[in-house]
C-alpha cells in the first residue's frame, strides 16, 4: 500500500495533484484504519443551558472559557470518532444543536404538531402562534423594523433565489450592471447568472487585491448610473475576512442600487443590525446558527417586498383564488407558499432564544480570540499557506482558516485528521470555485469553529495536523 501511495503523491501542489491518501484508505484492510463510533458521557452531569452560562460566567470561575461553559449543552460533541475524541471543526458548514433546539422540535411533534393558518383547533393555533413568534424573534435578532420583513425559505439559497427571480427579472433590463465579488459563494452567483441571461443584464467582478480580499478601492470604483444592484458577503466563508457592508451600501445607494447581503458566515457569529447597515435584502441560514436545517430567511425592506410578485404559486401566498385569476397575499406570506417547516421554524427560534442568552457580544468577542488563536498556531505549520488577511488591530478575521501545506492535497489531510485523530474539516471548494482559481488552487483545508470551541481544540487539531504532514510527506 505504501509504495502505491508513493508513486502517486507525486504532484507537487494542490491545484494539480488529486487526493490519493484517502481513497488508499478507503480501500485498505490495513489495520491503520479505525473506524469505530461511541458516545462519551458528557464530564457535566446536567446540562448547562445559556443561563446557565450567564450564571457560571458572573461566578468567575478560573480558566473556565465559553467554549467550555457551553459545550454540554451539545450531546454530539460528546462521543468519540474513529477511536478518538470528537473535536468538530466544520462550522462554517453546519452549526451544532444545542439541546434546547432539540427538545423544542420534540415538543412540537410530541405536543401540537399541525398546520398553520389554517385551523381554528387547539393544535393548529398553537403551531401558528409558535411559528410567527418564531419569526417575530428572526426580526428582533437582526433588528428589522417589524417581523414582516422576514420571510421564512428552505434555506439562504432558496432566498437568494426569491430575491432573483421576483425582484431581478421584473427590474433588470438590457445593459443593467449586478456588481458581485470574485469571493462569492455560488448560491450568490449562479442565480445571477440566470437572470443576467434572461434579461441581458451583464455581472461586473470585484477582484481580489492585497492580502486576498476583495479590492475595495475596485469595488467602490465599479459603481456607475448602470449599476443597479450589488450581492455581496458579509463575511467570506473561505478567506475569512470581513467586508464594510455599510460602505458598500452607501456606495450603491448613491447610485441608486439595491444591495443583497449574504450574511450566512456573520448572523451566527456578531451582531447584525439591518437597520444600521440599511442593506435592502439580507439572508441568512438556521443551520449555521444553532438551528434546524431545511430553514433560513430573507430580510426585505417592506416597500421592496410589497412590490414584488410571487416566487412560487399555491397555497398560503394568495389572498383570492378564481378561475381565470389570483389575487395574492402580503409580504411574508406572498411568498411562503404551501406548508411552511413550521417545527424547523419553531427550532430556529429556539436557537435564537439560546444564542441571545448568550449575548451576541459575548459570543463575538470569545471567537475574535479563537480566531487570532487559530491563525497564528497554523502559521507556526511547516510550509502552509493561510488564505486571507492576517489579523491586526484594526482587521479582525472570522473563526476560520482555509489553508494549503506545500505538495500534500488538503482532502488527504482532512481524511487523515478523521480517521487517525477524530477531528473534523472540511476540504474542497467550499463553493466558492472562482474564488480559489483566484488563488491559483482548486482546492484548500479549512477549519471553523464556533463559541463551544476551545483553545484545546485549536492545539488538539494542530497537534493532529502536524502527525498528518509527516505522515504524508513520508509518503513522497
Amino acid at each position: 500500500m505504501m509504495e502505491g501511495v508513493a508513486l502517486k503523491l507525486q504532484f507537487r501542489n494542490p491545484t494539480h495533484c488529486s487526493s490519493l491518501f484517502s481513497s488508499t484508505l478507503r480501500h485498505s484492510s490495513s489495520p491503520f484504519l479505525r473506524c469505530s463510533f461511541r458516545r462519551l458521557s458528557s464530564p457535566f452531569s446536567v446540562s448547562a443551558s445559556a443561563s446557565t452560562a450567564r450564571e457560571t460566567d458572573n461566578l468567575h470561575l478560573g480558566p473556565l472559557s465559553l467554549g467550555h461553559i457551553t459545550r454540554p449543552d451539545f450531546p454530539i460533541l460528546h462521543q468519540e470518532v474513529n477511536g478518538s475524541k470528537l473535536v468538530y471543526l466544520d462550522n462554517a458548514a453546519t452549526s451544532q444543536k444545542p439541546r434546547a433546539v432539540l427538545k423544542a422540535l420534540q415538543n412540537y411533534y410530541e405536543a401540537y404538531n399541525s398546520n398553520v393558518h389554517r385551523g381554528m383547533h387547539f393544535l393548529s393555533t398553537k403551531a401558528t402562534d409558535e411559528y410567527e413568534l418564531a419569526r417575530k424573534k428572526v426580526a428582533s435578532f437582526i433588528n428589522a423594523r417589524d417581523a414582516s420583513q422576514i420571510v421564512f425559505t428552505r434555506n439562504a439559497t432558496e432566498a437568494i433565489n426569491l430575491v432573483a427571480y421576483s425582484w431581478g427579472i421584473p427590474n433588470l433590463k438590457l445593459g443593467d450592471e449586478v456588481i458581485i465579488t470574485v469571493a462569492e459563494h455560488h448560491s450568490a452567483i449562479v442565480p445571477w447568472q440566470i437572470v443576467a441571461q434572461k434579461t441581458g443584464a451583464v455581472l461586473k467582478i470585484v477582484n481580489l487585491g492585497e492580502h486576498e480580499v476583495p479590492n475595495l478601492k475596485d469595488f467602490k470604483e465599479m459603481f456607475s448610473t448602470k449599476t443597479k444592484l450589488v450581492v455581496t458577503h458579509h463575511v467570506s466563508n473561505v478567506l475569512a475576512s470581513v467586508l464594510p457592508i455599510e460602505e458598500i451600501v452607501g456606495w450603491a445607494h448613491r447610485f441608486g442600487a439595491k444591495v443583497v447581503v449574504d450574511a450566512c458566515q456573520s448572523v451566527p457569529h456578531m451582531v447584525v443590525d439591518v437597520q444600521v447597515l440599511d442593506a435592502d435584502f439580507l439572508v441568512a441560514s438556521s443551520h449555521k446558527m444553532c438551528g434546524p436545517t431545511s430553514i433560513g430567511f430573507l430580510y426585505g425592506k417592506s416597500e421592496l417586498l410589497s412590490a414584488m410578485p410571487p416566487f412560487l404559486g399555491g397555497g398560503e401566498m394568495i389572498s383570492d383564488v378564481f378561475l381565470d385569476h389570483s389575487s395574492y397575499a402580503e409580504p411574508p406570506s406572498r411568498f411562503e407558499a404551501g406548508t411552511p417547516a413550521i417545527g424547523e421554524a419553531i427550532g430556529l427560534g429556539a436557537a435564537i432564544d439560546y444564542l441571545s442568552g448568550i449575548g451576541m457580544q459575548k459570543i463575538h468577542s470569545y471567537e475574535v480570540e479563537l480566531a487570532n488563536y487559530l491563525y497564528e498556531s497554523l502559521r507556526a505549520v511547516p510550509n502552509i499557506h493561510i488564505y486571507g488577511p492576517a489579523p491586526t488591530a484594526s482587521v479582525q478575521r472570522a473563526a476560520l482558516c482555509s489553508f494549503n501545506i506545500e505538495n500534500i492535497h488538503p482532502t488527504d489531510i482532512a481524511s487523515f485528521l478523521d480517521q487517525q485523530h477524530g477531528v473534523a474539516i472540511r476540504s474542497g471548494h467550499h463553493c466558492a470555485q472562482p474564488l480559489h482559481r483566484a488563488l491559483s488552487v482548486t482546492a484548500s483545508a479549512r477549519a471553523s469553529l464556533y463559541f463551544y470551541n476551545t483553545k484545546e481544540d485549536v492545539d488538539y487539531f494542530i497537534q493532529a495536523l502536524n502527525d498528518a504532514v509527516s505522515f504524508l510527506d513520508a509518503l513522497r
